[in-house]
């Protein structure tokens, strides 16, 4: 046991196992104890940002001056109405009717205020230009953002005038209804999607290790750290705001990152008690390989997802708050808890065994190493220039298409053409452009109904519509004190195009200056403005995100392994894969080439926040891997081994629980593509691609190629530089086990390759 042992303490990790092992039942109160504090403070519920933080640029501007004027934002609504008779008048005949009858059954409601009917002679603007279609405004009563749970009855109203008008076309579109639509649906999808990551990762477990209980305590411990991180999250979140993804992205990056850290861990305990090692004494030699290659690992993703905060875009904000909590919080229970679980169990790890899955599993742990990652090798190092140029290019061809990457914040297009709320926003779109998306002016003035003011506000309206790039029906709201003034300007285009940013350019830099710049103080929001404020600040503060990434990840590998050249071959490589999961996202989402496959129609551009929070996710995760392998590798050349054949071992003998770690990745991911909203298509396919593409090309032939053929060049650091911390990762060997095996199985002459 480790109590009785009296030797030097070795690295971070193997400290923190030996104490979690001999005060284990401390251990499991602690994280006990942790996360049922953290589950009860979860119930106080996530502090979320406000519209204004959710901004960026001078769409900041606009929604914080409505939000100090308590200028009440209403849901806006719409009902269109349409006849289906080339020649026919929606004004006139049963048009009339059912428009009559929608306002009528919609106040009745009790819900909804400042109805805009087309029939009075103000509503000429919501009549579309060939007269067949129009639009009935209004907006429902309380907090918009809270309209969709209330919205209920208005729909079911307009569904009836549907059913007693079946000549004419009759719904309703807005925030509130398309709130609703994506709750039912999109609701149901996530739902979906994290209940099948669970059995999904239970079942790639079971097969990974071959046994019942090995299967379940990863994902136990995962599911827990999960918990606890959304308990600090509950807390942090209150001082720093988060987006409403926040927590969704935590469940998906720590079910990946806690599973994987655990599975490093524990395959490791199983190599060392194939070995010869006491139980307790594969514990401490986990904790002093796998769980410091974890560590690294850990601490490096984390560094990775904390470069979101530098953006300064609350969205990111909160995801880097997120994910760095969550991943944090599986590190902590992965180099505490999990040592005390391991040596609670003992043995008792290997319980309900699948009876032929778990000899053979067991067969290969004592052959020392995948025999089809062996054959893979093979080629790989006798010819490691060849399978270099290969891989390489094969990687950049699929990266090619990123250099035509289009950007865009997602607006009604990020939900499927099969939703009736998304057809109804075409059909909307289409007889009134612009409409479902317009730009909003926001106007502050002493008193914006003053005749100057209203003049002026007139005449942004006449040179708006006069431009062609923006349309009616312009509508203009008044704050209670007279002090803002809200003017929502329909846009040409579908509100991400081109068409759509060149109208809000032209707003900005001429109408407005021209009109109401003259005399009051205006900003622009809305969907389209956002998303091009938010580019742009995303620009000017990509540089600084992509320097502190990949300098912070640079300094920590330099640090475990003792080298610049490995350190700078891991971020080359790194920004390799990333760049070729840029290339197919675009191919896929952008270009469209996989529209059939997985169900959904392109809108031409990827969603805005996907580039930099893919860079920063990808390049923590894909850090597992490299870690863990160039660890294995460590140790084999520590020991003595040529790089030739450390780089052999190191593969093949971590190529099992790799292959199973990028396999839970791959397939947690990939749920998310099941999901009806686009962009959660796009990131859980992006990360899905990359992860596959890193676990394979670059890990597989990449690594292994660029190792051989640098050879000893592969440990050099300069002597300025040795005071760096780090150093031999072997297992220790101690007194407790003296009749332990004191070192890893090495690999005899057979195995050896080129």
């Amino acid at each position: 046991m480790f109590k009785r042992a009296k030797r030097s303490s070795g690295n971070l990790a193997a400290r923190v196992g030996r104490w979690s092992v001999c005060h284990r039942r401390m251990a499991l109160l602690l994280w006990l104890g942790f996360v049922v504090v953290a589950m009860a403070v979860a119930g106080v519920g996530v502090g979320k940002t406000t519209t204004a933080e959710s901004q960026s640029g001078d769409s900041t501007r606009a929604e914080q001056l409505l939000a100090d004027a308590k200028f009440v934002r209403p849901a806006g609504e719409q009902v269109l109405v349409q006849v289906h008779e080339p020649d026919a008048r929606v004004i006139d005949g049963e048009g009339a009717a059912a428009i009559s009858d929608v306002i009528q059954r919609i106040e009745a409601t009790g819900v909804v205020n400042s109805i805009r009917s087309p029939l009075d002679p103000a509503g000429a603007p919501q009549v579309s230009a060939d007269g067949r279609s129009a639009l009935v405004l209004f907006a429902m009563n309380g907090d918009a953002d809270t309209a969709y749970k209330r919205v209920a009855p208005v729909v079911d109203a307009v569904t009836s005038v549907q059913a007693d008008h079946p000549n004419v076309r009759v719904e309703e579109f807005g925030s509130a209804s398309a709130g609703k639509a994506v709750d039912d649906t999109v609701g149901e999808d996530f739902t979906k999607a994290e209940k099948l990551s669970i059995p999904i990762t239970f079942g790639i477990l079971l097969v990974a290790f071959g046994a019942l209980v090995a299967a379940l305590v990863p994902l136990g411990l995962a599911i827990t750290a999960i918990l606890g991180a959304g308990g600090l999250l509950a807390i942090t979140s209150h001082l720093v705001h988060v987006d409403t993804s926040a927590t969704s992205v935590m469940l998906l990056i720590g079910l990946a990152v806690g599973v994987d850290y655990r599975l490093f861990y524990i395959r490791r305990r199983q190599e060392e008690r194939a070995a010869g090692r006491g139980s307790d004494a594969a514990v401490e030699a986990a904790a002093a390989t796998s769980g410091h290659a974890v560590l690294i690992s850990g601490l490096t993703v984390i560094a990775a997802m904390s470069g979101m905060f530098l953006t300064g875009q609350a969205t990111f904000i909160g995801m880097a708050e997120a994910t760095v909590l969550v991943v944090a919080t599986a590190l902590v229970g992965s180099l505490t808890v999990l040592p005390a679980t391991l040596s609670w169990l003992g043995d008792r790890l290997e319980r309900g065994r699948v009876p032929w899955l778990g000899r053979w599993l067991e067969r290969r742990r004592e052959s020392g190493g995948s025999r089809v990652w062996a054959a893979i090798l093979r080629p790989v190092l006798a010819r490691p220039a060849i399978a270099l140029v290969l891989g390489v290019g094969l990687l950049v061809v699929l990266a090619l298409p990123a250099l035509h990457l289009r950007t865009a914040t997602p607006g009604a297009t990020d939900l499927p053409d099969s939703m009736p709320i998304v057809q109804t926003y075409n059909r909307i779109q289409q007889a009134f452009p612009g409409g479902p998306v317009p730009a909003r002016v926001v106007i502050t003035s002493p008193d914006v109904t003053s005749p100057v003011v209203s003049m002026a506000i007139d005449l942004m309206h006449h040179e708006a519509v006069k431009s062609g790039q923006m349309f009616e029906p312009v509508t203009v709201d008044i704050s209670p004190d007279h002090t803002v003034a809200a003017v929502d300007i329909p846009l040409a285009g579908d509100g991400t195009n081109d068409a759509s940013q060149a109208a809000v350019r032209l707003l900005r830099s001429r109408i407005i200056p021209a009109t109401v710049g003259a005399v009051a103080d205006a900003h622009v929001t809305g969907s389209t403005a956002s998303s091009m404020d938010f580019n742009s600040q995303l620009g000017a503060r990509a540089p600084y995100v992509f320097a502190f990434v990949l300098g912070l990840a640079f300094l920590l590998l330099m640090s475990m392994f003792r080298s610049i050249v490995v350190a700078a071959k891991a971020i080359v490589l790194n920004l390799l894969s990333v760049g070729a999961s840029y290339g197919v996202l675009v191919a896929v989402f952008q270009w469209g080439w996989g529209e059939n496959l997985l169900d959904f129609r392109s809108t031409g551009s990827v969603a805005a926040f996907l580039p930099l929070f893919l860079f920063v996710i990808l390049f923590g995760l894909s850090m597992d891997y490299h870690v863990f392998i160039l660890s294995r590798m460590k140790e084999s050349h520590d020991r003595g081994l040529s790089t030739h054949e450390a780089v052999h071992h190191g593969i093949v003998s971590s190529a099992g629980v790799v292959t199973s770690a990028a396999v839970i990745m791959v397939a947690v991911f990939a749920t998310w593509t099941t999901v009806s909203q686009v962009s959660l298509k796009e990131l859980g396919f992006g990360l899905a691609i990359a992860v596959l593409l890193d676990a394979t090309i670059v890990r597989g032939v990449l690594l292994p190629a660029a190792m051989i053929l640098l050879g000893e060049k592969n440990w050099y650091l300069p002597r300025w530089l040795k005071w760096l911390p780090g150093g031999r990762t072997e297992p220790p060997v101690g007194p407790s086990a003296p009749a332990e095996v004191a070192a890893l199985p090495t690999p005899v002459a057979s195995q050896r390759v080129g």
